[in-house]
């Protein structure tokens, strides 16, 4: 299963590798670079197309937890001054994601979306300290009954040169639906109530939709 969002690069892939190797083919007359063309040109379409997928998940809704909004590895948890939304104190969890994760983002909790802003920015490598700050990045809060207003954002890296946000102020966002999609690796980071239980620690892989990183 794809993402709608991989559907046009997909059939662009798939249209180059068949032009190169017919190419190859036909025009190419030596053994080894015609299947190192070959072999080169499959492992290339074999990463765009995983790239792409959209594994099922199955999550357990429950408003007293906070589920990854992604796939990929833990790489921040420190308490921090949130500056645009909440302009306080916040427990942040930042998790990062490669090019071989699974890309799509998950609303972390159900309720209520309060806010959400684009803004337009550098592509600083995605572990960088001031990615979250000056990076391209998405801004999106959802309010939950239990944990008050979450803050996640999506944050575009060295690859990631598109980011995509289905959350609309006002939507009612259900936890761990589809709420967007990062092309190429980044980043995303999750912003907690200070004092809030974590269930993560540093370096721990998570999936979207699935590991709980918080909870009451």
């Amino acid at each position: 299963m794809f993402h709608k969002e991989g559907y046009k690069i997909l059939a662009i892939t798939l249209g180059l590798f068949l032009i190169v190797n017919l190419l190859n083919l036909f025009l190419v007359e030596t053994t080894w670079l015609k299947y190192s063309i070959l072999f080169v040109s499959f492992v290339l379409f074999i990463l765009v197309v995983q790239f792409f997928r959209n594994p099922k998940r199955h999550t357990n809704i429950n408003d007293l937890s906070v589920v990854s909004p992604v796939d990929g590895k833990v790489v921040v948890i420190e308490e921090v001054e949130e500056k645009e939304y909440f302009k306080d104190k916040r427990l942040q969890v930042s998790v990062f994601m490669s090019p071989i994760n699974v890309h799509v983002t998950r609303y972390p909790v159900n309720g209520e979306v309060t806010f959400s802003k684009y803004h337009p920015g550098k592509y600083l490598v995605a572990w960088h300290p001031k990615s979250s700050e000056e990076n391209e990045r998405t801004t999106v809060v959802v309010k939950n009954q239990n944990f008050g207003e979450i803050l996640y954002r999506q944050i575009a890296g060295a690859l990631a040169k598109r980011i995509v946000n289905y959350a609309k102020a006002g939507d009612q966002a259900i936890q761990g639906a589809d709420s967007g999609f990062i092309k190429f690796g980044s980043r995303v980071d999750v912003f907690l109530p200070v004092g809030t239980q974590l269930n993560v620690e540093l370096n721990q892989k998570v999936r979207g939709g699935e590991t709980i990183i918080a909870q009451l």
